[in-house]
């Protein structure tokens, strides 16, 4: 079995690390260059840098800052926000980033999918789903949360896989911040229909809650921001249980 990862997320407004609940409330958590050093060096296995703001304003995630991040860790990288061609990427890994995550614009544009993965490898393009239940359907939103589609989460999970993403990065906006636990019978449906990774992400408060959606969501990875930022659960510690309760993590 493959190591389950641990992913801290730098949501990224204005050049400073931000965290909210529910996508809303946002409030500072430090500068994202410092925090992605001691991450990298604390044993995380990888970052993701997301300027939440980007789409939202029309602007592209500042190449410098990401290239101010690549040069202090030593893991694996990915980069997202108001990404919409082959060029937006193309400047992102040429400074440093090792993937990137686009979300409104694949949705806008899924054929934008397609010529990434051929462009880059489906290796490095991940594609980031929000969603959250309305009458007991997952729907997909974009911009941030703030727009809500039509299109069913597994529905569009499945279309993204056959359109060659290497790897879908689920956060359920009804868990986000709430630190209550992951969406982890969703996540489980989800890993059950496709043969991608899938990154967990909403709703981590306790190192329980990652046990659980290695176990119980079947998800690859677990992301976490606030209780990273926080220092409300220490990486180490958090594989040490893993590992002790069976689970393979990288240490």
């Amino acid at each position: 079995m493959l190591a389950k990862r641990i992913v801290p997320c730098l949501d990224i407004k204005d050049g400073r690390t931000v965290k909210g609940v529910n996508f809303v409330d946002l409030r500072d958590a430090g500068d994202p260059v410092e925090l992605a050093e001691i991450y990298s060096r604390e044993g995380a296995d990888e970052l993701v840098f997301l300027d939440i703001s980007a789409t939202e304003q029309k602007r592209k995630t500042l190449a410098d800052l990401v290239y101010r991040v690549a040069e202090k860790v030593s893991i694996p990288f990915t980069v997202g926000g108001g990404i919409s061609s082959v060029a937006d990427v193309d400047i992102l890994l040429q400074n440093g980033a090792d993937k990137v995550s686009i979300n409104s614009s694949a949705v806008k544009n899924p054929q934008l999918i397609n010529d990434l993965a051929a462009k880059f490898g489906s290796q490095c393009i991940v594609v980031a789903i929000d969603a959250k239940q309305i009458n007991g359907d997952w729907k997909v939103h974009l911009v941030g949360g703030k727009v809500p589609t039509e299109l069913d989460l597994f529905e569009w999970a499945k279309e993204v896989e056959a359109r060659g993403a290497g790897e879908i990065l689920f956060t359920s906006m009804d868990h986000d911040g709430t630190k209550n636990g992951f969406a982890n019978k969703a996540l489980a449906h989800l890993s059950a229909t496709l043969n991608i990774p899938i990154i967990a992400s909403g709703g981590a408060g306790n190192m329980q809650h990652f046990e659980d959606t290695f176990t119980e969501g079947m998800a690859d990875a677990a992301l976490a921001a606030s209780v990273f930022h926080f220092k409300e659960i220490p990486i180490k510690e958090l594989k040490e249980k893993l590992r002790s309760s069976g689970i393979p993590v990288r240490i």
